[in-house]
């Protein structure tokens, strides 16, 4: 299932929101590339979507969450990427 948790995450004039997968990084990546949501928004686990979107994402679909229950589904899942384990991100794909 898709999930999003509230967009509560300051950066870039905006706030961002998560939105992930708790079955497979397939269903996600599918998911975002039917929604337009560019390849540079993935985060190792999760894609970084800006306040501005999370209507049209939960409309699509995905599940409105808090942000503990998106990370509690995720861990579950075994598709947590830890903070400490997270590839650098290249500072050209910055939201």
């Amino acid at each position: 299932m898709i999930l999003i948790d509230e967009p509560v995450w300051p950066a870039h004039a905006t706030v961002w929101a998560h939105l992930v997968s708790d079955a497979s990084y397939a269903e996600l990546h599918a998911f975002a590339k039917a929604a337009g949501i560019p390849p540079r928004a993935f985060d190792n686990d999760h894609y970084d979507v800006p306040r501005e979107r999370w209507n049209e994402l939960v409309e699509r679909g995905a599940l409105p969450v808090t942000g503990r229950e998106l990370l509690r589904r995720l861990q579950h899942a075994g598709l947590r990427v830890r903070q400490k384990d997270k590839s650098p991100k290249d500072p050209r794909s910055a939201h």
